[in-house]
């Protein structure tokens, strides 16, 4: 038994499981779905530093982590928000990780995606021009690197932007500019207060109509839309909109299981935050649905939907220290902290049942080490055995 606090303060017991229940890495390719995983960055916890200082990276343990994503047959979404990009993960720290991933991903064979932004700005939002200027650099370190740009939401050009069409004329000139097909990312102001009104409007089916006028523009440049708004029937009825060949990749960690299935109008692939705790699951539960089995496709992934919703509780752009907190209980580093001091943004009752429905899953490759850690941590906390 362990006691583990609620939500009251109250402690109650929790019988660990002894066993994992985690498929072994390998396996055939994923061939019905294109998935990815917006992995999380490894801190240096001997680093001397601050929450507003350099990010401190530990290379070694970061890179790590990739290479199981990759040995499950999982792309990697680079540099995202799951990787805290303006949460602590400053751009140069950014670049130099996506340069590292991606020589990673050559050398394994793994698929990569990298996250284009213009977070290298500060202060003001600045022109629009000098936003375009930002994007542009970003996106030359993702194409030199290898990898295929995500072109992630922007805080400055969300404060910058007199309406939609200065979204269409800025997109529309970076993606005339691309080398390569690129993902746009939609990240919903759920994640990030500062994305308010992209797109040119806080009605949401406004910006979806500013959102598929720039992709109508250039078809051809966009290999897919990531939608991260939490709301399963407009993700369904964009998906439906898109122009042949432009994929949907979810990003709601709500409702993916029914999206990736899909219905007889189409599916979406899928780039998630979640399947960095998940990713062998995952990968297995596709797997399984390249076979022909939706029903077992659902039986292996709905149960995680628990864990993930308590994961992407508001504040949802918290989630990330429950990521790196399971990362630590299932053994891929040694230590629970974060770039910026961010393992302090969650509660101990809100890690406490993080813990339980990972456990309760089979989440954890060794759940004795699993369980050991939760247990210093509870001691850290006065909370004792």
């Amino acid at each position: 038994m362990i006691r583990l606090p609620d939500l009251s303060g109250a402690l109650r017991e929790y019988t660990p499981r002894t066993e994992s229940a985690l498929p072994a890495a390998g396996g055939p390719p994923l061939v019905s779905r294109t998935v990815f995983s917006a992995a999380h960055v490894v801190a240096d916890p001997l680093a001397d530093t601050t929450p507003d200082g350099p990010a401190a990276v530990d290379w070694d343990a970061t890179l790590a982590f990739r290479r199981h994503l990759w040995s499950h047959g999982l792309g990697v979404a680079e540099a995202m928000d799951t990787a805290q990009r303006g949460m602590g993960l400053d751009w140069p720290t950014a670049a130099e990780l996506i340069r590292r991933s991606a020589a990673e991903a050559a050398a394994c064979g793994g698929r990569i995606a990298c996250g284009v932004g213009t977070d290298q700005l500060t202060g003001s939002a600045g022109s629009l021009d000098g936003i375009r200027a930002a994007y542009e650099e970003q996106l030359a370190v993702v194409e030199e690197a290898g990898a295929q740009a995500i072109v992630m939401a922007s805080r400055a050009l969300a404060a910058a932007a007199r309406g939609p069409e200065d979204y269409v004329e800025l997109y529309g000139r970076l993606l005339r500019q691309a080398s390569e097909p690129v993902i746009l990312h939609w990240l919903g102001p759920m994640f990030d207060p500062a994305l308010t009104g992209y797109w040119g409007s806080k009605d949401l089916d406004a910006a979806t109509e500013t959102f598929l006028a720039v992709i109508a523009e250039n078809p051809d440049k966009v290999d897919g839309v990531k939608i991260s708004l939490l709301d399963a029937g407009r993700e369904v009825d964009l998906r439906r909109r898109l122009p042949n060949g432009v994929r949907c990749y979810t990003g709601d960690d709500f409702n993916y299981p029914e999206l990736i299935e899909g219905d007889d109008r189409g599916f979406s692939h899928a780039l998630l935050g979640i399947f960095d705790p998940l990713g062998p699951l995952a990968a297995e539960a596709v797997r399984v649905l390249d076979t022909g089995d939706p029903a077992g496709f659902r039986k292996l992934l709905d149960p995680t939907v628990e864990l993930s919703r308590h994961l992407f509780q508001a504040p949802t752009r918290y989630y990330k220290t429950g990521v790196v907190f399971l990362a630590w209980l299932a053994g891929h580093q040694d230590h629970f902290a974060m770039v910026g001091g961010l393992q302090s943004a969650r509660s101990l009752p809100h890690l406490a049942r993080a813990y339980e429905l990972a456990d309760s899953l089979g989440l954890f490759p060794d759940p004795a080490l699993a369980e050991a850690r939760m247990r210093q941590l509870l001691a850290v906390y006065g909370v004792t055995a």
